[in-house]
């Protein structure tokens, strides 16, 4: 298995494959909307995301709430984030924030 980076015009996933047709296929899966517009065969096993280079600075704690909405919108922010304020009770600036930390954060 190796490690593909699938850049998508909204999206840039992450995912274990055998080949690039196997990670276009989980790509698929998940985003079947989505259009790979590049596959790339990472050379190492592993990705790493620079937080200062994502502009986030200090403590970051993922809401597991906030992720399990962005799940069931399948990364739609827009829809994500009305989940979100119907399961908390948030208001729009607050569920914006939390969602789209979350997004940085890699959900």
């Amino acid at each position: 298995m190796a490690l593909f980076e699938i850049e998508t015009h909204s999206h840039i996933v992450i995912t274990w494959a055998k080949d690039e047709e196997g990670a276009r296929r989980v790509l698929y899966e998940y985003y079947p909307s989505e259009e790979a517009v590049r596959v790339t065969r990472r050379p190492r096993d592993a990705w790493v995301i620079s937080k200062s280079a994502l502009g986030i600075d200090g403590k970051t704690d993922p809401c597991d709430t906030a992720r399990e909405c962005l799940a069931k919108a399948s990364g739609d922010k827009l829809h994500a984030i009305r989940l979100y304020m119907q399961q908390t009770g948030s208001d729009l600036e607050a569920a914006r924030k939390i969602v789209e930390s979350n997004m940085i954060m890699g959900w």
